[in-house]
């Protein structure tokens, strides 16, 4: 559960629902405060029962380059419907949960965003194993590709004993009724053990509450089963770059150091910080994103 410090929007970030072919995604949308965005834009995935909340402390500073950058809501998480409600028009396919599905999503979510320049892309632990999807379906055209606090195959450890408690929680009934006794037995406790403040407290609760249950689940099982596709990646010859906190419990250092040498990509390690540096390293996580961003874009240019 990525826990935000605070969800009031800072300057130059909107609230907004992208128009999707299939229907709306929510999203947050961030523009310098002052000059313009004659840089590339980004777009930022969130993990597993997250949302687009978990990158607002990293927005404006990002905007501030001059860059318009865009946090999403997948389909099914919290302010964006899910395909148990929504009704595509003729000829579409509604989006389902899983993760070649979602990378589709996310393509058209780089075309509205890019236009018909490249897009920077950005996937944060289950929103890496998307991104990565998006890049190998070839739907998209990536100016970069950044993996934080992902890995390069099936979630294990105590992450995955959380997704299998979940499934079996879900599985008979993956209503609203059970998300909320879920958050009575056991996610209260855990917001509570993360955040003193009532406020974020309350934020965690209807983020949970407002999604889908069957989305959850069927996430869930894909943490569990994603299979290696990190060979496919590095022949794509994406620049990328693989970040994550030196305390990361998700997937191991060790398994996130290989995947960056088997892709070919720059490596970063965030100090202080664990699963999610967007979170517990802001400052330091925007000038590491920033930083990369220009590079690739300055030798593109050459």
């Amino acid at each position: 559960m990525s826990t935000p410090q605070f969800i009031d929007l800072p300057p130059g970030v909107r609230r907004a629902d992208l128009p999707l072919s299939y229907g709306p995604l929510a999203a947050l949308r961030a523009l310098p405060t002052s000059g313009g965005t004659e840089l590339a834009p980004a777009v930022l995935v969130h993990g597993f029962t997250g949302s687009k909340e978990d990158f607002i402390a990293l927005l404006q500073s990002l905007a501030q380059a001059g860059r318009e950058v865009v946090a999403i809501d997948l389909p099914g998480t919290y302010e964006s419907p899910g395909p148990e409600t929504l009704r595509a028009p003729p000829g579409v396919q509604l989006p389902d949960y899983r993760l070649s599905s979602l990378g589709g999503v996310v393509a058209e979510v780089l075309h509205l965003v890019g236009g018909s320049g490249q897009a920077h892309l950005v996937g944060h632990s289950f929103g890496g194993l998307v991104a990565r999807e998006t890049a190998l379906s070839g739907l998209a055209d990536l100016a970069s590709l950044t993996l934080m606090c992902s890995g390069p195959a099936a979630l294990g450890g105590q992450g995955a004993m959380t997704a299998r408690g979940l499934i079996a929680a879900l599985s008979v009934d993956p209503t609203p009724e059970r998300l909320r006794e879920l958050w009575d037995e056991r996610f209260d406790a855990e917001a509570r053990s993360r955040t003193p403040d009532p406020v974020i407290r309350e934020f965690l609760r209807e983020r949970l509450l407002a999604s889908s249950a069957l989305g959850l689940m069927r996430t869930a099982e894909d943490l569990l089963g994603a299979e290696d596709r990190v060979g496919e990646l590095a022949d794509l010859k994406i620049p990328s770059l693989v970040v994550y906190g030196e305390n990361d419990t998700a997937w191991t250092p060790a398994a996130q150091d290989d995947m960056a040498e088997r892709m070919g990509a720059r490596r970063l390690v965030v100090p202080g910080a664990g699963h999610s540096p967007n979170v517990e390293a802001p400052e330091t996580t925007s000038g590491v994103l920033t930083s990369f961003w220009n590079e690739t874009e300055s030798v593109g240019r050459r």
